[in-house]
């Protein structure tokens, strides 16, 4: 949640904040605003509730002078409600120093009272404010920007990425980060700060990751890197694998219909150099040999769409890796007390690789001796440098709120961990060659569900589009697909949506069903299993009985289903742990389809963001 630009260089600052600001809209926001440093010295600032547009349309109704020092900022409500006044930058020191921030400061009450009795008079409800007149009152008995911040971040409590800047040193900001991301832009004779790389990836891939609890200071020509103590850290330096026209949507009508799209591509491109002479090798685990032969337990920690493809990987390492299981929801995990130790392998799943209950959840491993790994799509996040070892997923940057593409790369990965993880504890099962071939012909497989199976399913969502309620029913691998397949419909349509384990059905959910009641069920295929694909059939025939709309997908040529199915949507022929890839993308489509055919907007829905950095 929230976008945080930064720029100093010879550059008019707004256009850059404000475009960088557009390419972080996706991270979810209510307000947007910007402060510059005029080249007349002076600081100006504006922000206003509501999206984007809305500044810019003040903006072009009445023009602020522009300077070459700048920060900017997109809010998501925390302390305080979407209102201009809550907006941020927030100013100090006579209106000379700005700041914005990500997070929340757990302490803020302590230091407002403190900060009143000093007689400090507040403007705004917000947490942020509290940072800001603590940084003046520090600024002015210092005059150092650099120091006084130090002063401020050592006595905040919380999660917090902080931006901030004062006219009295023009060409000047800095930032500092706990528990929340901030990256670092290098260009030449500029240089950018970023909640994202996406906010000055127009402009330079070349880029810094900042560790927990640092502190930077950006110039025209320098950058340096402390800790919260005012020690030199070395950061650690990246290249952004993409550019800014990734990040656009090409023609598409959404960045959901485009990341729907690119997911043949993502699959390659997360296969592409880890399979060698018919064997999975992921280059980044080379020298873990022994962890991976030592471990007793594996423990996958994710949130939301994540954790679906956790509960996919567990089948897959169980049975390739011969290693127990369990997946957690990260913000359930450490509030447990689990029993963990240096026989646990804690893997942990996020796109952003910022997910605030993830990452805690990383954390709380690490302090109690287990091993850590993270499967990420973001290179430069705090969840792969807080982790012993990271296999990211190159699926190109998610820019729709719901996850698609990220999904399937994440579920990818967990294939491809399983079999490294088979092959280096000598258990790999004689099948597994197969997969192994057929993992390099899935972006085919992919692709040919999107060409073949994207216009039925359109239609199909147009005439349900005043469905209150939909369910999904799945058993083994498409059990986790069947509750994502939920999922995307309740984020984008907002109708009820529910997935269910299919043997569960007489346990409890039927009760659910009556005429006309729309039921997605995954088959899985007749070929590996005949014993449960015949009683996912059985399921079908039960809730058919009682008048349920049945929606089957099923490979092609399953024949069994045809006199029970109202319609039925097909995949290629696949191993079972490969249907996962296939069946989703129907369900991916049907759900966007029909919050389209609502009028809703699919990439922005309500309450949600894309990046959550808050408990």
């Amino acid at each position: 949640m929230c976008g945080i630009v930064g720029y100093v260089g010879p550059r008019p600052s707004q256009d850059i904040l404000l475009a960088g600001l557009a390419r972080l809209e996706y991270r979810g926001y209510d307000s947007a605003g910007i402060a510059v440093i005029d080249e007349a010295g002076s600081l100006d600032m504006r922000k206003k509730a509501g999206k984007l547009a809305v500044l810019r349309d003040s903006l072009a109704d009445a023009a602020m002078p522009d300077g070459s020092t700048g920060i900017g900022h997109t809010r998501w409500a925390t302390h305080g409600g979407p209102t201009d006044l809550n907006a941020h930058p927030h100013l100090s020191d006579n209106d000379k120093l700005a700041v914005i921030h990500n997070g929340i400061i757990e302490n803020f009450a302590a230091l407002r009272a403190e900060l009143e009795a000093d007689g400090v008079t507040f403007r705004s409800e917000t947490d942020t404010e509290v940072a800001a007149a603590l940084l003046g009152r520090e600024y002015r008995a210092s005059e150092d920007l650099e120091s006084a911040f130090r002063n401020v971040v050592n006595r905040l409590e919380g999660a917090f990425t902080l931006l901030a800047m004062h006219e009295d040193q023009p060409g000047l900001v800095v930032g500092a980060r706990r528990n929340s991301p901030l990256v670092i832009g290098l260009g030449e004779g500029e240089n950018f700060l970023g909640s994202d790389v996406a906010a000055f990836v127009e402009h330079t891939r070349n880029a810094l990751a900042i560790g927990q609890d640092q502190i930077v200071a950006i110039t025209p020509s320098e950058v340096t890197v402390t800790d919260f103590d005012g020690n030199p850290v070395e950061a650690q330096p990246f290249e952004v694998s993409w550019d800014a026209a990734a990040a656009e949507k090409g023609g598409w009508p959404s960045f959901m219909a485009k990341e729907v799209a690119e997911q043949p591509d993502a699959v390659a491109n997360t296969i592409r150099g880890r399979i060698a002479d018919g064997e999975v090798v992921i280059p980044e685990l080379d020298g873990l040999d022994a962890l991976f032969t030592g471990i007793r337990r594996i423990i996958i920690t994710a949130c939301g769409t994540a954790s679906y493809a956790a509960l996919v990987g567990k089948y897959a390492v169980e049975q390739w890796a011969r290693v127990p299981v369990d997946v957690e929801l990260a913000h359930e995990f450490r509030y447990r007390d689990p029993v963990i130790g240096d026989d646990t392998l804690v893997v942990s799943i996020s796109q952003s690789g910022e997910t605030m209950d993830t990452l805690m959840a990383v954390k709380y491993a690490r302090e109690r001796g287990a091993r850590t790994l993270s499967v990420c799509n973001t290179q430069g996040a705090t969840i792969p440098r807080e982790s012993d070892a990271v296999v990211y997923t190159h699926a190109g940057p998610e820019v729709a709120v719901a996850s698609t593409k990220a999904f399937s790369a994440q579920i990818t990965a967990l294939l491809l961990l399983g079999l490294h993880m088979g092959r280096v504890r000598g258990v790999l099962p004689d099948s597994a060659s197969d997969v192994v071939a057929e993992l390099q012909e899935l972006p085919g497989h992919v692709a040919h569900v999107l060409a073949e199976e994207t216009e039925h399913v359109t239609q199909l969502a147009g005439w349900m589009a005043d469905t209150r309620s939909v369910l999904f029913l799945g058993r083994h691998v498409g059990y986790p697909i069947a509750l994502e397949g939920a999922l995307k419909l309740k984020e984008i349509s907002y109708i009820h949506a529910e997935g269910f384990a299919a043997g569960e059905l007489k346990h409890g959910p039927i009760a659910l069903i009556e005429p006309g009641q729309p039921v997605f069920v995954l088959v899985p295929s007749p070929r590996h299993s005949a014993l449960i694909h015949s009683k996912v059939v059985s399921n079908i025939q039960e809730i058919r009985a009682r008048g349920a709309r049945v929606i089957v997908i099923a490979e092609e040529g399953d024949a069994a289903v045809l006199p029970y199915a109202d319609e039925v949507i097909r995949i290629p022929l696949a191993s079972p742990m490969l249907e996962p890839l296939l069946a989703v993308v129907p369900l991916q489509i049907f759900a966007m389809a029909l919050a389209t055919a609502k009028g809703l907007d699919v990439d922005r829905p309500r309450n949600l963001a894309k990046s959550v950095t808050v408990e």
